[in-house]
């Protein structure tokens, strides 16, 4: 009985030890309440702009946090005009060729949505990337 004891108290040491260690080697387990991941903010790609009563348009974006946009024919309100954006925490600004912002866009779920400067509701969904059946 005594021998099963011994053994059990020397796993249970390795097992805190080894836990003790992988903390040290990365970020550790936190308890509680902790600020939630951050969304991924990667922007390269085509993202599809949406309004109320308009047609949608593609929008092509470049870099992760900040970089080029080239909107697509027929986007709402004066989003043809979109020529840079950046990321402000987790708000896309989108800036036309003026340097005048047209849109500040809260992160809302994996997609961004509000109100242009002009007051358009809208919303920027990321295109989903279609798989290539193998031949």
């Amino acid at each position: 009985m005594r021998k099963w004891t011994t053994t059990t108290h020397r796993f249970a040491a390795g097992l805190v030890l080894g836990l003790a260690l992988a903390g040290c080697a990365g970020q550790g387990v936190t308890l509680g309440d902790s600020k939630p991941e951050a969304p991924d903010t990667a922007m390269a790609g085509r993202w599809i702009l949406a309004a109320p009563g308009a047609p949608t348009c593609g929008m092509n974006f470049t870099g992760a946090r900040a970089g080029k946009v080239s909107p697509e024919g027929g986007c709402p309100g004066n989003f043809y005009l979109s020529r840079t954006w950046a990321l402000d925490q987790d708000t896309l600004v989108i800036i036309d060729d003026d340097d005048n912002t047209l849109a500040r866009l809260p992160s809302a779920n994996g997609h961004y949505e509000g109100q242009s400067v002009a007051g358009l509701s809208v919303t920027l969904t990321r295109q989903p990337v279609l798989a290539v059946p193998a031949n």
